[in-house]
């Protein structure tokens, strides 16, 4: 039998069938995916195939291939430095929530997270919530950095989940699609998903006075099907997002400003670091690229991802 993994707990599997029942899976034996050394073989959104065994009068599945992966979106394991962890797999695209505080999201973190879906060919739209809790301040910052993504161009919109603000766009664009909502801990993805499909009543945590920041509610990434046509998984906060299976010579490819200036460059294989008529570094220097951004590339560029300290990084 064949089916599409829609939730993963370490050991067992929740896989729907090809006629839409839902079966336990597990994996006999050791389970690797070819020249992926990960800390999960099987993700949500991964088509399998399994075999139907019986036990104690309970049917369950033995997961025995998996199907190719169109894409997948990755991070570093916390735990494991040397090994990544798979997110998710088979996206159509993902949804980055924001937020400027409670908890602040930085340009660093957005960045990194926009570089790895560029390298797995997954489309971003970026959502800045919770704007029904902000100020003037905080919403200048936020129209700064919707002109700097909006300009290189991903899509932003502006939502408050909690409220129910500005979220018929987004049901417009999942349909008919399996997106994935990421982001820090306590920066509204389940109340989203919740707005989006109250059925669901998703577990939702206030955020830490002492720490801004968000209290873990999503223990493993979990797909849903949506009454309006759209699948969605739903992943665990993100405290640190490190890029992987990255060649740096190939880094300034998934800045698409970067890449698109860099073709004035003096040099074929610039890096836009000391190399003189840099096309990069003058627009930088002329306002065209963002500095933010041009401070990001050169974090990835010189290893800074793999800190996972979200404190470390100006969100200017």
């Amino acid at each position: 039998m064949t089916g599409t993994v829609y939730k993963s707990t370490g050991s067992w599997y929740t896989v729907k069938a090809s006629d839409g029942t839902f079966l336990e899976c597990r994996i006999k034996g050791k389970f690797r995916m070819k020249s992926i050394k990960s800390t999960n073989p099987i993700a949500v959104g991964d088509v399998v195939d399994f075999d139907l065994e019986t036990s104690n009068n309970k049917q369950t599945g033995v997961i025995k291939n998996i199907h190719e992966r169109k894409n997948y979106i990755v991070r570093k394991s916390v735990n494991l430095s040397k090994q990544t962890h798979i997110i998710a797999s088979n996206i159509d695209q993902v949804f980055l929530l924001i937020t400027i505080d409670n908890p602040p999201t930085f340009t660093s973190f957005i960045d990194r997270f926009l570089v790895t879906a560029e390298a797995y060919g997954i489309k971003s739209v970026l959502l800045f919530n919770k704007m029904d809790t902000y100020n003037e301040k905080t919403i200048n910052t936020v129209e700064d950095l919707v002109q700097i993504y909006s300009n290189i161009g991903y899509e932003c919109l502006k939502i408050s989940a909690k409220k129910g603000d500005n979220l018929t766009p987004i049901k417009v664009k999942m349909k008919n699609k399996t997106s994935m909502f990421s982001g820090h801990s306590g920066i509204g993805k389940s109340t989203l998903v919740n707005a989006l499909e109250p059925t669901l009543n998703l577990k939702t945590k206030a955020i830490s006075e002492q720490h801004q920041q968000g209290q873990h509610t999503t223990t493993f990434a979990e797909m849903f099907d949506l009454s309006f046509g759209a699948r969605i998984i739903d992943t665990p906060g993100i405290k640190g997002f490190g890029v992987v299976h990255m060649d740096v010579t190939e880094l300034d490819h998934y800045f698409p400003e970067l890449f698109k200036a860099k073709e004035n460059c003096k040099f074929h294989n610039c890096q836009h670091v000391h190399e003189p008529k840099c096309a990069v570094k003058q627009a930088v220097e002329h306002g065209d690229i963002a500095t933010s951004r041009y401070q990001s590339y050169l974090q990835i560029l010189d290893g800074e991802d793999t800190n996972y300290r979200t404190d470390k990084y100006n969100p200017s």
